[in-house]
């Protein structure tokens, strides 16, 4: 889509506007989206599979909104089984989470909930089930919500949603926990130097972009010379993506949602629940866009196109950028007006394995018996994320953002997921400005559904709902 906006180029400096405060919202029934989830055959490509998708679309429908506006949706459910919508690093009100047993009973077969929330902040985001292995299947879709004062000039923009995909080629994703759960081994042959060594739990047969695998491939179609701007979501289950296109540099000027001073990089590494934004200027041609599933040789594959005369890249295409520079964390910088006080405290958070292999944990607790860590509101807080487990997890928390503290200085980005390696220790600074009772879990959902899920709670602690 076109934008009358004062093009500041690739290296534009980012505004001032102020996020607006999460608050509750309540009313009667009302016009919004309306979210179906149901069982569904879609397209992958050249294969069509059966799932369970939000109104039969892979990925589900997109949804936009403004900063400080409504987000308003009806989730209606047709499925066999309970489901709800979590809107993934949205701070808002804890009632509309959509963490079944937390924040809201799940809803049942035949029926229905209203979410209904502001959206405080502008950026990247996208929704998904919150129960079991459903996110695992085709439940989730992109929440792009506008900047009212869009500092950035660009042309026009493409959302990139990311995901491996099991469910209908070899069984479903609860077989799959299953079988994870009856073996106490883990495929040593997916590994990675980047992710300090074992980078998953299993191979999924195909890698999506935006529903669609390598061998009929998403193309998004552009001109010569356009500032593009590339909204990229992993909304994948155990797969990191190391994303590039090639012929090309990027500039990331967003990471989950909130702008950083732009920094180029040649590709970077995204965990799963992690969104990062970046500006290109297209060349002349048809370009791969590829996100490798790192450590597992296989990827992801959509192609950019700025020429009807250009030959379509490979989906096999070598590309040099993947070896070049990578982001860190370190490179990026939060805006002065994002920088959170300075933590009154600090908590340690121990991320374990269990013998058993298939037990995740967070100070030695499964999410049965879940850790929780008290905050009192207004406080600013430090938590030192302690990986004693032989692998890599994607840390989320719900409701809030924190702000990454990284050994560049004080400027760290605010996030809402943050990938820690093995024996790896990251600080990550949260301010207790949105009470409720908000979960705290690896975003790796087999991770999570093997025991790796705590909470965040404000004041002493209350009684779980029933599911």
């Amino acid at each position: 889509m076109s934008r009358r906006l004062f093009v500041t180029g690739m290296f534009a400096a980012l505004s001032s506007a102020a996020p607006v405060a999460a608050g509750a919202v309540t009313g009667r029934p009302h016009r919004g989206a309306v979210l179906r989830a149901r069982p569904a055959k879609v397209s992958i490509g050249k294969r069509t599979v059966s799932t369970w998708a939000y109104d039969g679309r892979l990925p589900g429908p997109r949804i936009e909104a403004t900063a400080g506006g409504l987000v308003r949706a009806r989730l209606v459910n047709e499925l066999p089984a309970d489901t709800t919508v979590h809107w993934h690093g949205i701070r808002l009100d804890h009632r509309m989470d959509g963490a079944p047993g937390y924040t809201q009973q799940a809803v049942r077969p035949g029926g229905m909930f209203d979410y209904v929330f502001t959206a405080p902040d502008p950026g990247t985001y996208f929704y998904h089930s919150h129960v079991g292995m459903q996110n695992d299947r085709g439940l989730y879709g992109p929440l792009i919500v506008a900047d009212p004062h869009e500092p950035l000039g660009y042309d026009e923009e493409f959302t990139v949603v990311l995901d491996d995909w099991l469910d209908g080629v070899i069984g479903t994703p609860d077989e799959a926990l299953r079988r994870l759960n009856a073996s106490t081994a883990h495929d040593d042959t997916l590994r990675s130097t980047a992710l300090g060594g074992v980078v998953g739990e299993l191979r999924h047969p195909y890698h999506l972009v935006n529903g669609r695998a390598a061998d009929a491939p998403e193309v998004f179609a552009s001109k010569p010379g356009r500032l593009v701007r590339f909204r990229v979501i992993n909304a994948a289950a155990d797969t990191a993506f190391r994303v590039a296109l090639g012929g090309h540099r990027m500039a990331v000027t967003h990471t989950d949602g909130f702008p950083c001073a732009p920094v180029a990089v040649d590709t970077f590494l995204i965990g799963m629940g992690e969104r990062y934004d970046f500006l290109v200027r297209l060349g002349e041609g048809a370009f791969p866009l590829v996100a490798e599933a790192e450590g597992k040789g296989a990827r992801a594959f959509a192609i950019v196109r700025t020429s009807h005369r250009a030959a379509a890249p490979s989906s096999d295409v070598r590309l040099r950028e993947l070896t070049q520079r990578m982001l860190r964390y370190a490179d990026l910088k939060a805006r002065r007006q994002d920088l959170l006080p300075r933590p009154s405290r600090s908590v340690t958070v121990t991320l374990g394995m269990r013998p058993s292999g298939n037990e995740w944990t967070l100070n030695d607790r499964l999410a049965a018996d879940p850790m929780r860590l008290r905050v009192e509101r207004g406080e600013t807080i430090r938590i030192v994320l302690d990986n004693q487990s032989p692998m890599w997890h994607p840390m989320h928390l719900h409701g809030h953002t924190f702000q990454v503290r990284t050994s560049a200085g004080p400027q760290g980005p605010r996030k809402d997921t943050v990938n820690i390696l093995p024996r790896e220790r990251l600080n990550i600074d949260v301010r207790a400005d949105n009470p409720g009772e908000w979960m705290f879990h690896c975003h790796n959902l087999y991770h999570q559904e093997q025991g790796m899920m705590g909470t965040l709670g404000y004041g002493p602690e209350t009684h779980r709902m029933k599911h």
